[in-house]
């Protein structure tokens, strides 16, 4: 069986490529946008930006398995760049389901908690209303939409708040204005799960070992959209102190910084985010029998890592 990874240089496919996992599923083919690895590595050019060109690398890359880790990211920027991020986050992903519904493929592909609005105080399941706020939400559910329209055997995977060793996200931020400042504002009516990728890639692996092993009637009843998160719920502000408390802890900080508490109001962006955008999980751990951990557990291995490295 082949797998192609896409996106293998963001902080997602970084990780399954680090994590060596999807060897176990037969011979892995990565792909980024201009064909190198983050390690300097020669693999497939596949750029999600140019979908007219995706028929054709799929053509030669033939995976049965298509794990789509490439997104366009940038939540604030995709409010002046919406068409860029329709055509990564949409449009392509449509032309991966179309490829792979013809050569009968599995698509894995992730989403995210902005396809909400964030207006309830209680989490949401996979079937409750979308309402994205934002372009980059709207571009994100586009692909959603896109792919379950094409008639693909499909995973789609929400997510939120994903942080990793590498990449740019919250964790690595906080760290870095914590050896520059001695107080930091931080947003503290926002809520969400903080997910690594280690976490993500273990349960994606456990999910797709499951499929692999079920029958042809047990796969499709197993498809569809699941909430991929850690369980529990924080703000951005409690996440940064728990960030400097195990800094500190393992030495990464000298000293944690005075954390402020401010409002959305207090610290606008070009993009509205949810004040409430907490996943149900409880889906996906009953399906695959994969336990989602508290948040605060995937926090230390993810930062004693960035101790060994130095980072």
């Amino acid at each position: 069986m082949k797998t192609l990874l896409l996106g293998a240089n963001g902080q997602l496919g970084r990780s399954f490529i680090q994590h060596g996992g999807l060897a176990g599923l037969g011979q892995l083919v990565a792909a980024s946008r201009d064909g190198r690895q983050f390690d300097g590595a020669d693999i497939a050019a596949i750029d999600l930006a140019e979908p007219a060109r995706l028929g054709h690398a799929l053509d030669r890359a033939q995976p049965q398995i298509i794990i789509n880790t490439a997104a366009y990211t940038a939540v604030d920027r995709a409010e002046s760049e919406l068409a860029l991020a329709l055509r990564v986050n949409g449009e392509a992903v449509g032309v991966v389901g179309d490829w792979a519904r013809r050569h009968d493929a599995l698509v894995v592909h992730y989403s995210t908690d902005y396809v909400f609005a964030g207006d309830r105080p209680h989490p949401y399941a996979e079937d409750a209303a979308t309402a994205p706020l934002g372009a980059y939400g709207r571009s994100k559910l586009a692909g959603e939409q896109a792919l379950r329209d094409s008639g693909a055997r499909h995973f789609i995977l929400r997510t939120s708040w994903v942080y990793s060793v590498h990449g740019q996200n919250f964790l690595r931020t906080m760290l870095r204005l914590a050896r520059e400042r001695d107080v930091l504002r931080v947003v503290a009516d926002q809520h969400g799960a903080p997910t690594s990728t280690n976490l993500i890639v273990e349960a994606t692996l456990a999910a797709l070992q499951q499929w692999r092993q079920g029958s042809v009637s047990e796969q499709a009843a197993m498809q569809g959209t699941y909430h991929l998160v850690a369980s529990g719920e924080t703000t951005w502000h409690e996440f940064a102190r728990s960030i400097f408390g195990v800094a500190q802890a393992l030495g990464l900080i000298a000293r944690q910084p005075e954390v402020e508490a401010i409002s959305t109001a207090q610290f606008p962006t070009p993009a509205r985010r949810p004040a409430y955008s907490v996943l149900d999980n409880r889906a996906f751990q009953r399906q695959f029998a994969f336990k989602l951990p508290f948040w605060r557990d995937g926090l230390e291995p993810v930062m004693r890592q960035l101790a060994i490295n130095g980072s």
